[in-house]
């Protein structure tokens, strides 16, 4: 695959590429432009520009407007239809992150280094630039093929900073005149974010916050530490303009024509109304990481589906993925066919039961990866419950079967069994009641830790 890509990417001076691209192309190199990532993330796909307009283009009540890009990798310029690196990148469906590595979805000479965002490097990008005003309303849109060049490359504590210490900022002799020009984007752009997550809450979107599990591994690649990642405002920042772009995309297209959207139905009501029941009852008296796992299991999948139902998670009449070409093909093929509608009037060559089709292997290209990463993680919690084996823990039942009950443990969150012979009232317990457990085995190989109530 990659000695192919060489061929296609490899002969020609891509400096000379991007310098022709300029032409036909949005310029936008020098609007402030940074990424906000992962501290370990090497494939940069979405970046933000900002710019504050004149004040003769604010609003008649004098309200500050914005531009705001949302710039996004434009894999579809170097990745095209019916190359080994595209069939490839199908069949794969989507990048998976492991706990120790990442099976990329494209070659690594893609991901990381001609499509990735970095500072410092004129990009190829499909950009939606918005005009707003500060109260987080957009007042016009333009999707578009842009050339960006980032200014700076921010993860998301360095991010949060920012937001959090523009003022302190000012006073370090340390930061630059970018720095501070950066802060303060950051900060408008927080206020601009809040707005935006507000208003889909007040519309019904369903709010489900779920730390982030890590491991600290040493040179043999163990678990030494398990620690959470909770979303902050830096999270919430680029989560809300990638779901404005995502929106904005897909009702652009509108719902006549083929296209790839991303489909959420509406829950299980008999699931709904056990959750209900039981938060009215028990909710006060349980961990909400308890609650929150019993509304998800609720939930229909998301899918990918040429047929448009909406997203009931979001509270979107039209959503669709446009903003991670880099690890998931179905952004990829919205990328074309923004291309074909909006771009460039032209037919697209798949019939919608063709597209269909595609769509269903995506969607189960993405389980499969789901599942893979949350084996991953039973593992890797079972590897570092391997040297706990004794010890006592706090925990709440999150399960109850014929077989056990299923306990997460407050602190490492990782679950473990109590087998049917070794509780002799079961019917006395009930899910989210508190427990303490001991460690009784592990089993590595097959990610299991069994427990036993004290």
């Amino acid at each position: 695959m990659c000695k192919i890509f060489y061929t296609f990417a490899g002969e020609m001076n891509h400096d000379a590429l991007i310098a022709g691209e300029i032409i036909r192309r949005r310029d936008m190199r020098d609007v402030l432009t940074f990424t906000i990532d992962p501290a370990d993330a090497k494939d940069f796909d979405d970046a933000i520009s900002f710019e504050t307009l004149d004040k003769g283009q604010w609003t008649k009540d004098n309200v500050a407007v914005y531009q705001v890009g949302v710039h996004i990798a434009d894999v579809s310029f170097y990745v095209k239809p019916d190359t080994a690196v595209d069939e490839e990148a199908y069949q794969r469906g989507t990048s998976v992150y492991l706990v120790d590595r990442v099976l990329p979805m494209l070659p690594e000479e893609l991901c990381n280094d001609l499509c990735s965002l970095r500072p410092g490097e004129d990009k190829l990008c499909m950009s939606v630039v918005f005009t707003m005003d500060s109260e987080a309303r957009v007042l016009k849109h333009k999707i578009c093929r842009t050339v960006i060049r980032s200014d700076a490359r921010l993860n998301y504590e360095e991010a949060e900073e920012m937001i959090k210490s523009t003022d302190r900022l000012a006073d370090s002799v340390q930061n630059t005149d970018r720095d501070l020009e950066i802060a303060t984007a950051l900060r408008t752009l927080n206020e601009i974010a809040l707005k935006l997550r507000a208003e889909r809450i007040a519309n019904g979107a369903l709010t489900i916050e779920q730390d982030e599990i890590r491991f600290r591994l040493d040179e043999q690649g163990k678990p030494q530490e398990i620690y959470f990642v909770h979303p902050s405002d830096s999270h919430h920042l680029i989560e809300e303009l990638m779901l404005l772009a995502n929106k904005t995309v897909a009702k652009a297209v509108g719902s006549g024509r083929p296209f790839v959207y991303r489909v959420h139905d509406i829950p299980d009501q008999d699931k709904m109304e056990e959750y209900r029941r039981f938060k009215q009852k028990r909710g006060k008296h349980v961990q909400p990481q308890v609650l929150d796992m019993m509304l998800i299991r609720a939930q229909a999948k998301a899918v990918y589906s040429t047929y448009n139902i909406g997203h009931y998670g979001l509270a979107f009449s039209h959503y669709t993925h446009f903003t991670s070409p880099i690890r998931r093909y179905p952004d990829l093929m919205v990328h074309r066919l923004v291309e074909k509608y909006i771009l460039t009037g032209k037919p697209i060559s798949l019939t919608r039961e063709e597209l269909e089709l595609k769509c269903e292997h995506c969607s189960a290209c993405e389980q499969e990866a789901q599942q893979a990463e949350r084996e991953s993680v039973k593992q890797y919690q079972a590897m570092w419950m391997e040297a706990h084996v004794g010890e006592v823990f706090n925990g709440h039942i999150t399960g109850k079967t014929e077989f056990g009950l299923f306990v997460q443990l407050d602190e490492s969150r990782c679950e473990g069994l109590v087998r049917m012979e070794l509780v002799e009232h079961q019917e006395e317990f009930t899910l989210g009641d508190a427990v303490r457990v001991q460690v009784i085995r592990v089993d590595t190989n097959r990610s299991w830790i069994d427990l036993e109530l004290i």
